[in-house]
């Protein structure tokens, strides 16, 4: 008889952890929708792509020639190529959510958000992977069909099913850092020096204008220890080299630096809301 309160209890918060993440769930359903609704402007988004793979794909190809090789630190034109396909396409898709939240603030419009019945942090997560996803996948399609008319075809299916699982990871983890930013404009308001900074990290020690592989042994392995790598090296690496234990250390570095950042993010979010000051009242 005692029995009964107890399996009663435990229904009754499995349910409602369900109807929790199911509103995030919803939320990204929501933004996948509001992108399929417009087709034209989602591919005016991902045309960037294709100036910039055109461009590098002359640039580099004047640069194998100049050193009269056809492989560079293991790499070919064309696995060079489809390296800054995949690059590019994750940085092209990922959304900005320091300067969502930074403009919250500003405009005062984050003290309402914050009295919704979600996780705001949470609510921009699914927010933007939602947007994220549709955008990566068009950044793929148009800018990979390029890359093959120009060095040849790309890496086989497991390239790309590989590529496909860290680019998530990838897309969250640069979440999180954004998260991050944006988080400190709770108090300092202003953050686009921090993003100005964390883009040219992603730059130059993510591989995001040449693969790590070009730098020489000790900045390859100074960068590889830093989390920007895994969010755009990474990815493009395993694309072109798709080994069991290259996916491994890729997926064991996003994961790791993926818990590191969460709990950053949510022990500075239950400081700075306690912090907020709202212009205006």
């Amino acid at each position: 008889m005692r029995a009964e309160p107890a399996v009663s209890t435990t229904s009754a918060r499995t349910k409602f952890r369900a109807q929790y993440w199911a509103k995030y769930g919803a939320v990204l359903r929501t933004q996948l929708q509001n992108s399929f609704a417009y087709p034209l402007d989602l591919l005016a988004r991902s045309m960037m792509i294709l100036l910039f793979m055109w461009v590098f794909v002359n640039l580099w190809r004047v640069t194998y020639s100049a050193m009269g090789s056809g492989e560079i630190a293991g790499l070919t034109l064309a696995n060079t190529m489809w390296y800054l396909l995949m690059a590019e396409a994750v940085m092209l898709s990922k959304r900005d959510l320091s300067k969502d939240i930074s403009d919250q603030v500003k405009d005062g419009s984050v003290a309402y958000l914050l009295n919704k019945p979600f996780n705001f942090i949470l609510y921009h997560f699914a927010a933007g992977l939602g947007d994220s996803l549709l955008v990566f996948v068009t950044n793929a399609l148009l800018g990979g069909a390029l890359v093959w008319w120009l060095v040849g075809p790309p890496p086989g299916w497991l390239g790309w099913a590989a590529a496909m699982v860290a680019a998530l990871l990838a897309l969250l983890l640069d979440f999180c850092f954004s998260a991050l930013i944006g988080l400190a404009a709770f108090v300092a308001e202003e953050v686009s020096a921090f993003r100005w900074i964390y883009q040219k990290f992603l730059l130059v020690l993510g591989g995001l204008l040449i693969p790590l592989d070009f730098f020489p042994e000790w900045l390859q392995n100074f960068s590889r220890a830093l989390p920007f790598a895994w969010i755009v090296y990474g990815p493009a690496r395993l694309f072109v080299d798709p080994s069991a234990e290259r996916l491994a250390d890729v997926l064991l570095h996003q994961l790791g630096w993926l818990g590191a950042t969460g709990v950053c993010v949510a022990l500075l979010y239950r400081w700075v809301v306690g912090q907020l000051t709202i212009n205006g009242g």
